[in-house]
């Protein structure tokens, strides 16, 4: 059951576990509570009787009062076995999806929208912390504390039992026949919460460029339509759920009714004592309480399968996995006639081979589409090929873990991604636990120096989320510094001049110059003249390899490098 529970709810053991004590804590409160029934019914036959001394006056208050203490028992536990316990697996929760977003691929956080992944983290794990705080455990303990009720009912007086309990079971079967229909409604509702999501984070994230262009208005207008469809949805969803809730909660109130009616007909046929009688509509008019209340949770509870839904996408998505010991033979990237893409019958790489030497500088260049940072991010096993393979000092970066694998890479992107942290801490995430003088050794060589010495505290000012308070060139030489800091025997650089101007881009190839010295180098380029003197060129095409030589040697050969060689000088 704890292994069904895991699985069906995204629990850990632990939370598992405490999920069956938190409904074992939430039945033994609900029969507890009808304890006080049991009481009434014995002083009212004592009252019948005329038997009432002053011993049994002591006998009822005593009861009364371990009555008092028993509830509140029972209460506390509950509280904690609901509450505490959800609070501590819903941190198990995050801090599990946060390290598994660790471990997964680089890939997949290409093929999934940030917003999702947010919500994942956020939403849904409050919505689920929240439905196990406050709902299932109270759902599941009110259908055992009936159960077990019920069947002390039917042993005591199987007639009157079965007037009083018929309606459980349709009641539930009407819970479960609308479970299907409200995962329709709440899968709709959740999706038009996560596309708002993401039109809300695209709007702020694209303001400057919408504003620039004057498509504000527009987009707001198509915002407003998002928000309208949450609104729609969630209408529909709380309209569909209620058809069924207030289906079941008036079937409950018959039992009632058919109570009375029975209880009335054996009466008058003398087969049914007044008390006996009156001690079944008491327990008519408590039984259904339980089960009445979470009926109206019943929307929450079942909404909560679409967030699980998501969590348990990431938690089930597969890891790349490899040996943590990495000692290869040199740096030397060899691709073997590898394949790959991204999506199936879409093929963005085919049979591509060529070899990155340790010592050398190796370009990847083509037209746009060829593959070059594919190509570049397969050899850091960002994702894994479909064929070939993939040698890094003659060993497969497939048996590779990723995070052994990494530590002998730096990587200097053209989108530079910096923290709302210190310019000091900021290049420090090169290498955690550096000193500051080897990050300001760093920073130097990266000709960091002359920019931060413009900053109000210089290396430890706050530049802001992503490096606002920074130009281009100066969070591109950040980057830099980082890599230096690293100091990897493997160099990836992801166009990392390209949008720069012609005095930032001269500083930085400079600085880029002390950074690939004695190592393997593999450089992503559109504009030629940046990979001049490159050791080697790999002209990529269509995901294949067209032609690869040295600049020289392409040059004359009147193939594709040529050509486009000519034409970017034209251009300029």
């Amino acid at each position: 059951m704890i292994a069904y529970l895991q699985k069906t709810f995204a629990l850990s053991e632990r939370g598992a576990r405490d999920l069956v004590r938190a409904t074992l804590a939430c039945a033994a409160a609900n029969i507890v509570l009808m304890y006080p029934v049991s009481l009434l019914y014995m002083l009212s036959g004592d009252l019948m009787a005329g038997d009432i001394t002053g011993g049994r006056v002591a006998l009822y208050a005593a009861s009364v009062a371990i009555l008092m203490a028993a509830i509140y028992a029972t209460q506390f536990v509950q509280y904690n076995a609901t509450f505490f316990s959800t609070y501590r697996e819903s941190g198990v929760k995050r801090i599990g999806i946060a390290e598994k977003l660790r471990r997964l691929p680089l890939s997949f956080f290409g093929q999934r929208d940030l917003s999702d992944l947010t919500t994942a983290i956020l939403g849904d794990c409050a919505a689920t912390e929240q439905a196990f705080s406050h709902y299932i455990p109270e759902f599941f303990g009110s259908i055992l504390s009936t159960c077990l009720v019920a069947i002390g009912l039917l042993v005591y007086d199987a007639r009157m039992a079965l007037s009083a309990v018929w309606v459980l079971p349709l009641s539930l079967l009407i819970v479960v026949v609308s479970i299907r229909v409200q995962d329709r409604f709440n899968f709709r509702k959740n999706d038009a919460v996560l596309t708002c999501t993401e039109g809300i984070q695209e709007c702020m994230e694209t303001m400057r460029d919408l504003r620039a262009n004057r498509a504000d208005a527009s987009y707001l207008k198509g915002l407003d339509q998002k928000i309208d469809a949450i609104e729609r949805r969630s209408i529909q969803s709380e309209l569909g759920v209620a058809q069924f809730v207030v289906t079941a909660q008036m079937l409950l109130k018959f039992g009632i009714a058919t109570t009375a009616l029975a209880g009335s007909r054996l009466l008058i046929a003398g087969e049914l004592s007044v008390l006996r009688f009156f001690l079944f509509l008491l327990v008519a008019g408590r039984i259904y309480e339980p089960m009445a209340g979470s009926l109206i949770n019943l929307a929450a509870i079942v909404g909560i399968r679409a967030n699980i839904r998501r969590q348990q996408e990431i938690e089930n998505h597969p890891v790349q996995t490899g040996s943590t010991t990495f000692r290869p033979k040199g740096y030397d990237i060899a691709f073997e006639h590898v394949s790959f893409s991204y999506n199936e019958g879409e093929t963005v790489l085919r049979d591509v081979s060529f070899t990155a030497k340790q010592g050398e500088v190796t370009a990847l260049i083509g037209p746009s589409g060829g593959g070059k940072s594919t190509a570049a991010k397969l050899a850091a096993r960002f994702w894994d090929a479909n064929e070939g393979r993939i040698m890094l000092g003659g060993v497969d970066v497939k048996s590779v873990d990723p995070e052994a694998l990494l530590s002998a890479f730096s990587i200097v992107f053209q989108d530079v991604t910096l923290f709302n942290n210190t310019v000091m801490e900021n290049i420090r995430i090169g290498k955690s636990g550096a000193s500051d003088a080897q990050v300001l050794e760093a920073a130097r060589l990266a000709r960091c120096d002359e920019f931060v010495s413009r900053l109000p505290a210089g290396y430890d000012t706050q530049i802001g989320e992503n490096g606002a308070a920074l130009s281009g060139g100066e969070r591109q030489r950040i980057s830099i510094a980082r890599a230096l800091l690293k100091d990897a025997p493997v160099i990836l650089l992801d166009e990392a001049t390209a949008s720069l101007d012609a005095e930032n881009e001269a500083e930085i190839q400079q600085a880029i110059s002390r950074l690939v010295r004695g190592k393997t180098v593999l450089i992503i380029a559109h504009r030629l003249r940046t990979v001049e003197d490159a050791d080697k060129l790999i002209f990529l095409q269509n995901g294949s390899v067209a032609e690869q030589g040295t600049p020289g040697e392409l040059s004359q050969s009147n193939g594709p490098y040529a050509h486009m060689r000519a034409l970017q000088r034209e251009i300029q």
